[in-house]
């Protein structure tokens, strides 16, 4: 499986400080919440999930030369919370891509590792059927609640990201693991049912728990499985060019790399500053970063990690074949 293409939809900054809810913060919280390395996040009051989704994938398909006509499949990792129940927003970005020709569904259920099921659930069906050639795989990334500071975790921003997966392209995806723990299930939760939109908070039901349990079983099963992800396609960690993560704080970029012994892509931590945390569109954002700034050479190969509070933990291997890097940002 190959990702012939990326690309995704920045939307304009926003100072953190001048967020309207950090004058509602405690203390604590606002502290915390200055010191997670974030200092711009991405704001769009007017798209709707889908619409950055469409706007990452027009590009996509623009970047890659290929006719919405041409797509196979459509894929829509699902947002947290669809702008109205019982429609269908996969087959909603289907109609507004054009892809007349093509499947649509969503799949998810990880948080911000949903992108993880989206590409194994792409690179199988490419196996099961040759008459498959390009599978897009794309998501709009919107905080569930109205506030955008995600106590202690991070701040969301607002992105629109799509791929373009097919058997032949210039990032060849050699391998990915991916694994969960149902224990964490509601760590995170909103509770929606009778509040209005605005009253809406997405909370931790136990501090402690995430701050130490998992934040500890984290650490293990991201060293586990990038050990696993180089020893069964014989790649040792020197053949690495550069590991990239997932964007919530400069504290939990530092743990990944303190964690595996490795240096994390100095682009991690630009787009956690000038972006915030992305949702599942962090990692192949921070990916298409390393590749345009030089992190990730033609010849070389990345590990791609991602993470959820879910919980859920992922690993990829990437190799870099061609001198056309077929990534954009908007």
């Amino acid at each position: 499986m190959s990702l012939a293409a990326v690309a995704t939809y920045l939307p304009d900054r926003v100072l953190l400080t001048d967020l309207p809810e950090l004058a509602d913060l405690g203390d604590g919280e606002r502290t915390l919440c200055l010191a997670l390395g974030i200092e711009r996040v991405t704001v769009d009051k007017e798209l709707s999930t889908v619409d950055l989704a469409v706007r990452a994938g027009r590009q996509t398909l623009a970047t890659a030369g290929l006719s919405p006509h041409a797509l196979d499949g459509v894929i829509l990792v699902e947002a947290r919370a669809p702008g109205t129940l019982a429609s269908s927003e996969a087959t909603g970005l289907q109609a507004a891509l054009g892809a007349d020709a093509a499947w649509a569904f969503s799949i998810g259920g990880l948080g911000c590792a949903s992108i993880v099921p989206a590409l194994l659930t792409a690179r199988g069906l490419l196996a099961a059927d040759p008459e498959i050639s390009h599978i897009l795989v794309a998501h709009g990334s919107r905080p569930v609640a109205s506030r955008r500071y995600r106590h202690p975790v991070t701040v969301n921003g607002d992105s629109g990201q799509a791929v373009v997966v097919s058997r032949e392209g210039p990032l060849r995806v050699r391998d990915i693991l991916l694994e969960t723990n149902g224990a964490y299930w509601d760590l995170f939760q909103v509770d929606y049912r009778g509040n209005p939109p605005q009253d809406w908070r997405e909370v931790c039901a136990d501090l402690p728990r995430y701050t130490f349990s998992l934040a500890v079983e984290s650490r293990k099963r991201i060293a586990a499985l990038n050990r696993r992800l180089l020893e069964r396609n014989g790649v040792d960690q020197d053949d690495i060019s550069c590991y990239v993560g997932q964007n919530l704080s400069t504290a939990a970029l530092r743990v990944i790399g303190e964690s595996l012994g490795v240096k994390i892509s100095d682009g991690c931590l630009d787009n956690l500053r000038e972006n915030g945390h992305l949702g599942p569109n962090d990692a192949l954002l921070n990916l298409s970063t390393a590749i345009d700034s030089g992190e990730l050479p033609e010849g070389g190969r990345a590990v791609v990690l991602n993470m959820s509070p879910a919980a859920a933990w992922s690993a990829m291997l990437v190799e870099h074949h061609a001198p056309d890097n077929r990534t954009i940002c908007l």
